[in-house]
């Protein structure tokens, strides 16, 4: 279906990507699912935490995960989408010991924390670990309204930003699936544009 829908050559490209998400929340849930809708043939997900109530309003979650582990939860939902697509799970806090070695196998990985101190280690780390591995970063995405304010910045050739820059959970804002969505969106698209120049 995919090959009739995108054509060999996109197909081909897609399926034979490797991509990290790091973090499991309303980024990285959400842009695991577009991806794998998309035909990426293989992720690398990380996340420690486990799916609460509050996580409903805006991640890629059920009613009955709740109390899962998202990697698992993660891999559950992905594998209804598409049975094909080969997720590697690693359930735990990633740290600038253990990151670069989890995803020394992506092209891309897309950041999707909350906290700026992660994000911050995150992308220190994939950038000093890694030769050529693509950072997609978030920043600013909280609250609601304003939609065109997101946008998708290169910062150089190996980190791209997605987000307003401004507006984020430090701020007060709640994290709404609106937004989120719509951040993942982008994440989610500058990496099938990467992959595709590839």
């Amino acid at each position: 279906m995919l090959i009739e829908r995108h054509g060999r050559t996109v197909y081909e490209k897609l399926n034979a990507a490797t991509v990290g998400i790091a973090g499991l929340g309303g980024l990285g849930s959400n842009v695991a699912a577009a991806l794998v809708r998309a035909g990426v043939g293989k992720l690398v997900i990380a996340d420690f935490d486990v799916v609460e109530p509050s996580n409903l309003n805006r991640q890629n979650y059920f009613l009955e995960q709740l109390g899962e582990d998202k990697v698992k939860a993660t891999t559950e939902n992905l594998k209804k989408i598409n049975p094909y697509v080969e997720i590697e799970g690693v359930s735990t806090k990633l740290n600038p010991e253990n990151a670069g070695e989890i995803f020394k196998t992506c092209s891309i990985v897309a950041e999707c924390f909350d906290k700026a101190v992660s994000k911050k280690m995150l992308i220190e780390t994939i950038l000093t670990k890694t030769k050529k591995t693509i950072v997609i970063a978030a920043s600013g995405l909280a609250g609601f309204g304003k939609s065109n304010e997101i946008k998708t910045k290169k910062i150089s050739d190996r980190l791209i930003i997605v987000g307003d820059g401004e507006n984020g959970i430090e701020k007060g804002l709640s994290l709404m699936a609106c937004r989120v969505i719509i951040a993942a969106g982008h994440q989610a698209n500058a990496i099938v544009d990467l992959l595709m120049i590839s």
